[in-house]
């Protein structure tokens, strides 16, 4: 005891010192994953590739923020990634879901073999899986629990390997070591909470909305939900970025940018008046339905054809989110001073889009009036607008 004392005494500077540096180490998701030998072979085998494939998309690696969806009927799951929380995420692949139970729809009881539809988070890192390795799902959320049966909801949804399902969302053992190891570095970055959507279908693929329309039809009361979900998909193809997803007092999703809930729950668009053009004192008897010479643009043909593509594309945001692109016929007057009045949409927008179009038309500058029989006369135009999201 005295010696060890004496060694005590001598070493106490260089103790103190160490107790300063020795505090509890700050937690690496990534090395405690790499302590299971079946991640720790993954990562070493995958890694370098996986750097490979970023390098050639231009992204950067790892991965600060990942996100997935996945649609059903299409067996797809998309991975989605970015490093800086405003920025758009960029896809970086899709995988094939190799095997599928159930059909469209939510889950809604143990036991049903329901794909789950709706909006989830990573929940849990299963290194030990039955399934080769897997990726935990929080179902049932919030509109489950209100939704689905309330003693025997179900559980246990994972993303995993080995290509058979009771339920769940299968991939190949080489595509989920892929996922794992991305999901892993992201949690690793600070994403806690690592989004996974389920929907139906793909909305923009014709063949699989026309399946979804015709199921629709059979079961009408899935129309409501699904509704729900294509707003969501919409909105990331418009944003490639995620919405504010809310869960209203029925358990329906509810976007927190586009609809406010009101105290009964009930869901209120905001409403966009429609604009008429500004009243002008013109007497329609004097147009003219033939002319001599038609109309010119302040800057000839390629000038107008310039402005109705800006048009179009400032239009394209203001795209309904279930729709990629319409045609918009527009009517108007040239005055035999070549100003335009009286600008009208006869099809094809919306209430806001009408109310850009007037305004952009009557701002236009004057135009080298109509020509008949060597005078200057007023006629009226139409004209088409294509609008197309990209």
């Amino acid at each position: 005891m005295i010696r060890f004392c004496a060694l005590l005494l001598v070493s106490s500077t260089l103790c103190s010192g160490l107790w300063a540096q020795t505090a509890a180490p700050e937690f690496n998701f990534v090395s405690y994953q790499r302590s299971f030998p079946i991640v720790n072979d993954a990562i070493r085998r995958k890694e370098d590739t996986l750097m490979k494939q970023f390098e050639e998309k231009k992204l950067v690696w790892p991965a600060k923020y990942l996100y997935i969806r996945s649609f059903k009927y299409d067996s797809q799951l998309e991975v989605w990634v970015k490093q800086e929380r405003n920025e758009p995420y960029k896809l970086f692949k899709t995988y094939k879901v190799c095997a599928l139970a159930g059909t469209l729809g939510p889950k809604r009881m143990a036991g049903d073999y329901q794909v789950p539809e709706g909006f989830y988070y990573i929940n849990e890192f299963n290194p030990r899986s039955n399934y080769h390795l897997s990726l935990g799902l929080n179902y049932p959320n919030a509109s489950d629990r209100m939704l689905s049966d309330s003693l025997q909801p179900g559980g246990d949804i994972y993303i995993h390997g080995s290509c058979v399902t009771t339920g769940c969302i299968p991939i190949t053992d080489t595509q989920i070591e892929e996922l794992y190891i991305l999901a892993t570095e992201a949690k690793n970055q600070g994403q806690d909470f690592i989004p996974v959507h389920i929907f139906p279908v793909s909305f923009k693929s014709a063949r699989s909305a026309d399946y979804l329309a015709k199921y629709i039809k059979d079961f009408p009361e899935y129309k409501k939900m699904s509704d729900h979900l294509r707003q969501v998909f919409y909105y990331f193809e418009k944003h490639h970025n995620l919405p504010v997803i809310m869960v209203n007092s029925k358990g329906d999703y509810v976007l927190g940018e586009e609809v406010k809930i009101t105290d009964d729950a009930k869901p209120e668009v905001k409403q966009v008046k429609r604009r008429e053009a500004t009243p002008v004192a013109f007497d329609e008897s004097e147009l003219n339905n033939s002319v001599n010479k038609l109309p010119v643009f302040n800057g000839g043909a390629a000038a107008f054809q310039q402005f109705l593509d800006g048009l179009s594309k400032d239009l394209v945001a203001m795209l309904p989110a279930d729709q990629k692109k319409t045609f918009i016929t527009v009517e108007y007057i040239i005055t035999k001073e070549g100003k335009t009045i009286l600008p009208k949409v006869l099809k094809g927008a919306t209430n806001e889009m009408n109310n850009l179009i007037i305004e952009r038309f009557e701002a236009l500058p004057l135009w080298s009036p109509a020509i008949r029989l060597e005078k200057p006369v007023p006629i009226r135009l139409k004209q088409t607008i294509y609008v197309e999201a990209d």
